[in-house]
């Protein structure tokens, strides 16, 4: 697949209060420590799995002209004898940490988040890693139902370029489906693709801010629905000939704290590495410091020097 132009669903943020922290929007609150919020984010997000179905039924079998989408509602009247979203197989879970610092906290917390994501439906292709330009549409909501944004048209999404983090991490668990086809008229259409649902808490979310003119509030856990239509494997953000996955170097699935140079850059800059062109910060760009192969295709790094670093990383080497 061609190079997918990025979009962000994420930007900066402003701060936002929670309905029932009786403040207006906007105006800032006191921070809550991560570790208390976590506790109650997941009891909140495990009792509306436990009291919300989805129609699972209609997934199993789809009838004539169903169009796999996912809808929820409550247990309870007619729906009384539906599974719960929380006892369905298809309910996968999980734990991500998260440094309290990163909310501007300055209490040294680590605290370990459950992420909660549906698998609706499998999609016939790959799954995307937090590196990776996908496809897709979604729809995000609160859990009393009301919803915040949505893309109903496919929409072009670079997993690490300044989304939630459970949303990311949530996305890599589905798989895409086939396509695109040409139909004609300047449409495509793809087949078969991964539907599914993320439920995310609010320490993998927003926390105690909200995005500008949104109606998310402080604190608040998040459903976003999913169809992940395809995704660009092994994609290369920054063009530095290194696939961008391969950048997380400390293997923790966060793309963004992770920047060589960080002690060289300005005080107001903040290249990652999957963002920057030239990782060391030594003038030469990384392009120039690893091994390609003659089609310019990513083959491996460099240790000119032998000192185990690779001499993308190395501004010494």
């Amino acid at each position: 697949m061609n190079r997918i132009v990025t979009c962000l669903l994420g930007a900066l943020i402003m701060l936002s209060c929670r309905n029932d922290d009786n403040v207006l929007p906007g105006i800032s609150i006191p921070q809550r420590s991560l570790s208390e919020v976590a506790l109650e984010d997941d009891a909140e997000l495990k009792e509306y799995l436990q009291t919300h179905f989805y129609n699972y039924e209609e997934f199993e079998n789809p009838p004539a002209n169903f169009d796999f989408k996912i809808r929820f509602d409550t247990i309870a009247g007619d729906n009384a004898g539906k599974t719960s979203i929380f006892d369905s197989s298809n309910l996968k879970s999980q734990i991500i940490k998260e440094e309290s610092a990163i909310f501007g906290l300055d209490d040294g917390e680590e605290v370990n988040h459950t992420l909660y994501y549906l698998e609706a439906r499998l999609g016939l292709g790959g799954s995307p890693t937090v590196g990776d330009n996908t496809v897709l549409r979604y729809e995000g909501s609160l859990l009393d139902g009301r919803s915040f944004d949505a893309s109903t048209v496919p929409l072009n999404q670079y997993l690490s370029g300044g989304l939630i983090r459970g949303y990311s991490a949530g996305v890599e668990k589905f798989s895409a489906g086939m396509g695109p086809e040409e139909n004609g008229d300047g449409t495509v259409t793809f087949t078969d693709y991964g539907v599914g649902a993320i439920f995310i808490p609010s320490g993998l979310g927003y926390f105690s801010s909200s995005p500008p003119n949104s109606i998310i509030p402080a604190y608040a856990p998040l459903i976003f629905k999913i169809d992940l239509l395809a995704f660009e494997e092994d994609t290369d953000f920054d063009g530095d000939g290194i696939p961008s996955i391969l950048e997380d170097l400390d293997g923790d699935e966060n793309l963004n704290n992770d920047n060589t140079d960080s002690d060289s850059e300005p005080a107001t800059v903040f290249l990652a590495n999957h963002n920057d062109a030239d990782d060391d910060g030594d003038g030469i760009p990384t392009i120039e410091e690893i091994e390609l192969d003659a089609d310019g295709n990513f083959v491996g790094f460099k240790d000119t020097d032998g000192d185990t670093i690779p001499d993308h990383l190395d501004s010494d080497s």
